[in-house]
């Protein structure tokens, strides 16, 4: 579907792909928009939602500046899922052991592999950017206890929130895994001291924010090279993290299931980023808050809750979007309001035939707090096409 509606308060438009916004992100959208660094419009997913900082589904193109706030604290928050060239006919009829022996090799939460897994060749790339990250910015290394040993250990983990590990089944009764993570712990430093020097750096100019999360670095400015440095490694970071816990959980499943091989890796793709494109005849640094590429042709992984579906998709490099679409589901309640509102018994109703943890640890994450998956999917049909449709059978959540 093409645009629902337009926000026409600011200094550039807001197009929206829903009528279902509520009144804060309305807020966020609108105060983006009066930034004099937004170049053509913002452009609004259709699971667009309040978010901190700024609205989550959102996609932004910034000239010759950046918002730190707008990418937020996960940075690289991203999706990576591949299909296995086995049938569902050929899975054990007891899939809990399955759930249980990818929990015992992937830590969740705050939990931490007690040593480095990655391989060294992992390691080194990572660790000169880093340092020169660090060297740059001393203050930095003082916000995470033990840094060098915390985001070694933490290559291969899942975190928690709305990360996950599924194993689903498509439309063919092929077997996938479907992962989400980010940039760990790690991210979230770089994120924080970043978001707190741009605000610094916009109160010593003086410049009218309309909120003080927007708070950007202008080309030139002090900060602008390495926050854009940092960023980026935090990013790669996320993609070695996503692509370190699939090849533990495909060693799992080696142990349980006939011989497989992996046929095809959908995409190993970041949906909360910044990155250089040109869109509207200039070049922008273009911030997907929620959002992830679709460009014409290009596969993306759009998942629903932890139990409805999930989809495969090829962008159609829609240009009013800035060739985006929706990350998910998005919310449509607070965790705080979701479990005041629901209890165990909901959980296992609506996660019924999934095995996955139901209680009371998750029902946050519960399906209803979330909007409907297919609703999503037919706001963003100019945006994206859908490949496969997945359904998870096992979840584990963060």
């Amino acid at each position: 579907m093409p645009v629902k509606q337009i926000i026409t308060k600011g200094k550039v438009p807001v197009k929206i792909y829903t009528d279902d916004v509520e009144a804060s992100a309305y807020q966020q959208l609108s105060q983006i928009a009066e930034l004099p660094i937004i170049h053509s419009h913002v452009a609004a997913m259709p699971d667009v939602h309040t978010g901190i900082g700024a609205t989550i589904g959102s996609v932004i193109p910034t000239r010759a500046a950046v918002i730190p706030a707008a990418v937020g604290v996960d940075i690289g928050c991203g999706m990576n899922a591949v299909r296995l060239s086995i049938k569902a006919d050929k899975l054990p009829d007891n899939i809990r052991q399955i759930r249980a022996a990818i929990e015992s090799v992937v830590p969740v939460g705050f939990d931490m592999h007690r040593s480095c897994i990655a391989k060294k060749s992992t390691t080194d790339a990572l660790s000169g950017g880093l340092t020169n990250i660090h060297n740059k910015h001393p203050t930095l290394i003082k916000m995470q206890k033990m840094p060098h040993e915390t985001w070694l250990r933490q290559l291969g983990t899942l975190g928690g929130g709305n990360h996950f590990i599924e194993l689903c089944l498509d439309e063919n009764e092929d077997v996938w895994v479907m992962l989400h993570s980010g940039s760990r712990g790690i991210g979230n430093v770089i994120g924080r001291y970043f978001i707190q020097l741009a605000r610094t750096d916009m109160k010593r100019h003086q410049a009218d924010l309309p909120n003080r999360d927007l708070a950007y670095f202008k080309e030139g400015a002090d900060h602008f090279d390495d926050y854009l440095e940092a960023v980026h490694w935090a990013q790669d970071y996320a993609m070695a993290n996503r692509r370190e816990m699939m090849r533990l959980i495909i060693d799992v499943l080696k142990r349980y299931l006939p011989k497989f091989a992996v046929s095809r890796e959908a995409i190993n793709c970041h949906h909360n980023y910044v990155a250089i494109e040109t869109h509207y005849g200039e070049q922008v640094y273009l911030t997907r808050k929620g959002a992830i590429r679709a460009g014409a042709g290009e596969l993306g992984i759009i998942p629903g809750s932890m139990g409805t579906k999930s989809y495969i998709v090829r962008g159609k490099g829609n240009a009013t979007s800035f060739n985006s679409c929706a990350h998910g589901a998005g919310r449509c309640m607070s965790r705080r309001q979701a479990k005041k509102r629901f209890n165990l018994h909901d959980m296992e109703d609506q996660t019924q035939g999934v095995e996955c943890r139901k209680d009371k640890g998750v029902i946050d994450e519960i399906p209803a707090a979330y909007k409907d998956i297919d609703q999503v999917m037919e706001n963003q049909s100019d945006l994206a096409e859908v490949v496969h449709t997945l359904k998870q059978i096992i979840c584990v959540k963060g």
